[in-house]
């Protein structure tokens, strides 16, 4: 199953890179068959990446401790319910939880608004497709979570007793929700800012999905609050973790955000503003990945150990 999780991996970022390149190229010639060939590239990736989530799930939960990341994070001894969670228990596989939620959201933008934005998708589409192949690409060469070794040893290293913990199930998931959520405003950001136009419509579409990231990224905080409160207490609770105050940046810009596309809506002011919110709420969601993945910071629940690995998060940022 790992294999074919790994050969999935493979033809999802070529499907990337050929759709970023199909839609970019079809929209600037303005040709419909092009833009079209390049949609589906996108859900073919999605499809594609799911398969990956799969198998990697398929091997935490069977315990095929061939593949080296169920080695380090799960073992035998461990509930099912921290086998399952373990997908995103360290950075290979947060990172595909990353991407498998950027396919989702990609393949949403496509079915949505192929037809509604024809104007901006093809380039809103291509920026989404962009930040897969980067994603795929650091998978496959650097942290890969399907990886086999051999031999395989008898039993895993198991997940951080630290993260054992049942708020392990929900609070990542949700947080990254409202972390990748903000890649949607961020790509119809960038489409309008290649039209050169700021349409209602834009700001309708934008709002919308803001509204969504920052529902999800205000559930996965104040969830992660709670945790850190049973791990900390009071001091914790009050004080807060490391790895919450770095999710509490984005969640300050999107709430920015939220607002000035509001007034932009109504009374069409601080379109400036708008724009450089929607990528700062991104851009912090990607410095809060690396903070919280790198292992930087000193945290009850960081997810990491590794800084040079998680690096090139950073390096994607700059």
């Amino acid at each position: 199953m790992a294999e074919t999780g790994n050969f999935a991996l493979w033809l999802a970022a070529l499907c990337a890179l050929y759709g970023a390149v199909v839609c970019a190229w079809g929209a600037r010639a303005e040709r419909p068959r092009l833009i079209s060939s390049g949609y589906n590239a996108a859900l073919a990736m999605g499809a594609l990446v799911v398969v990956a989530s799969i198998a990697l799930w398929y091997s935490l939960l069977t315990s095929d401790f061939r593949v080296e990341y169920v080695a380090a994070v799960s073992s035998l001894a461990q509930p099912t319910m921290y086998k399952f969670a373990s997908f995103w228990g360290s950075l290979d596989g947060s990172i595909l939880l990353w991407e498998l939620l950027l396919c989702i959201f990609t393949a949403l933008v496509v079915v949505i608004y192929r037809k509604s934005h024809a104007d901006l998708t093809p380039y809103a589409v291509t920026t989404l497709l962009v930040n897969s192949l980067f994603f795929l690409s650091v998978m496959l060469l650097f942290a890969n979570p399907l990886g086999i070794r051999t031999p395989a040893p008898p039993d895993g290293q198991g997940l951080n007793p630290i993260l054992q913990s049942p708020s392990m199930a929900y609070h990542p998931p949700n947080l990254y929700m409202g972390f990748v959520g903000f890649a949607v405003p961020y790509a119809f950001c960038m489409a309008a800012l290649v039209k050169g136009k700021l349409t209602d419509r834009w700001i309708v579409t934008t709002r919308r999905w803001s509204l969504i990231a920052w529902y999800f990224l205000t559930v996965g905080i104040v969830l992660g609050a709670q945790w850190a409160y049973v791990e900390l207490g009071w001091g914790g609770f009050w004080a807060w973790d490391p790895v919450e105050n770095a999710s509490f940046m984005p969640w300050l810009a999107g709430t920015a955000l939220i607002h000035s596309l509001a007034v932009t809506e109504k009374r069409g002011l601080f379109k400036s503003w708008t724009l450089l919110l929607a990528i700062s709420a991104f851009s912090l969601s990607l410095l809060g990945t690396f903070l919280v993945r790198s292992g930087i910071l000193i945290s009850v629940h960081a997810f990491a150990t590794d800084p040079a690995r998680g690096l090139f998060i950073l390096i994607f940022l700059g």
